[in-house]
């Protein structure tokens, strides 16, 4: 085999995994979405009980039932902060969300840094850099957020810590490029549904109102 053919071939090699390196840290990438789809979808989650009761807080309740250990987790952290408020942290979430992926889609390490834990930063840099080190350039274009979902919520007193998990669905174009501005992945033209489950931490009351990303999946 001759030497160009060789590098080729290697070329191709570390490519491949690169872009699977990329897949393990973000979520998965399926299917071809029309440009007309509905607006963001939340998860509202009501019973009998909560339709009927004025008592019942329904800045939980349209996301979890109150009673489910989720709910009571909301309430500890309501609690703990007085102006916290579920919506307001599924909106900031949702544009965060945008932020991180298009960061990381751009190799903007300083973008993602103040967003991620730093196990969670580490995982993202290491495919930054493998990318880097294939000469791999992504061209992204983020189209929308989809559906975000309250899955679950957790509450440590001890620590005043919180934790919310959200299922998230966008849509993005993306197409990996290599080093001659070849696309060898990917059709700007062509839109794909991006799937997340990411899971975001803060310490209820702290002066710091940003909440980090802790946990990544799919």
């Amino acid at each position: 085999m001759s030497d160009p053919m060789f590098q080729l071939v290697i070329l191709g090699v570390i490519a491949l995994f690169v872009i699977l390196r990329l897949r393990s840290v973000l979520g998965t990438r399926s299917g071809f979405e029309p440009t007309n789809v509905p607006k963001p979808t939340f998860q509202k989650e009501k019973t009998p009980t909560e339709e009927n009761d004025n008592k019942i807080d329904r800045d939980i309740a349209d996301y979890v039932s109150v009673d489910s250990p989720s709910g009571k987790a909301l309430s500890q952290m309501k609690k703990a902060e007085s102006n916290f408020l579920v919506t307001e942290f599924i909106q900031g979430a949702g544009q965060a969300y945008e932020m991180i992926l298009i960061a990381f889609e751009e190799g903007d390490r300083d973008g993602l840094r103040p967003f991620l834990a730093d196990d969670v930063y580490d995982s993202f840099e290491s495919v930054i850099t493998e990318r880097e080190k294939a000469q791999l350039n992504i061209d992204a274009t983020f189209i929308g957020l989809r559906e975000i979902k309250l899955t679950s919520a957790e509450y440590d007193w001890r620590a005043k810590e919180g934790e919310i998990t959200l299922s998230l669905v966008a849509e993005l174009t993306t197409v990996v490029k290599n080093i001659n501005d070849e696309i060898i992945e990917g059709d700007k033209n062509k839109i794909k549904k991006q799937k997340d489950t990411w899971t975001f931490s803060r310490i209820m009351g702290n002066d710091n109102p940003n909440w980090t990303l802790v946990a990544t999946g799919e």
